[in-house]
């Protein structure tokens, strides 16, 4: 498997298996291509040998709190679910983001999802609820991390 940042035509890899990745679920309007053309740098896909999209996460810093990254989307193959790719592409947006300053990281998912909320836990991230965060009656989840370096 091969890591690397994203590129614009990555999108395309992306938003064609995106809504199967997540059972059928609509999807495709939570990832719009800016994110491809513009957070390249913070975004990461892993790929098989021959190309097939196994993972992608797409991330940047935030320009309001210079200090703080984001972490907007990951997705994994679900063939290739449990088998450590996922945090192998938090680690890696970590050590980037570190580099660019960053000693906070956040996150967030929708209540329903368990998985999500599973995971972050175990990545070591702090969870509060975020009451009507996308609107009235649209609670979330609500991840913060600190990745200052240890002193």
């Amino acid at each position: 498997m091969e890591t690397r940042n994203i590129t614009e035509v990555d999108y395309f890899k992306v938003i064609d298996v995106l809504n199967d990745w997540w059972g059928g679920r609509e999807m495709k309007h939570l990832l719009p291509r800016l994110f491809f053309e513009h957070f390249q740098s913070t975004s990461f896909i892993i790929e098989e040998n021959n190309n097939n999209l196994a993972a992608f996460l797409i991330g940047f810093v935030s320009q309001t709190h210079t200090n703080e990254a984001y972490i907007h989307f990951v997705g994994v193959n679900p063939k290739f679910r449990n088998k450590g790719l996922a945090k192998e592409l938090y680690k890696l947006f970590f050590t980037t983001v570190q580099e660019l300053g960053c000693n906070t990281v956040r996150c967030i998912t929708s209540p329903e999802n368990k998985m999500s909320i599973s995971f972050h836990k175990s990545m070591g991230f702090s969870i509060s609820n975020g009451t009507n965060y996308a609107g009235l009656g649209q609670d979330r989840i609500l991840f913060i991390k600190d990745i200052a370096p240890k002193k």
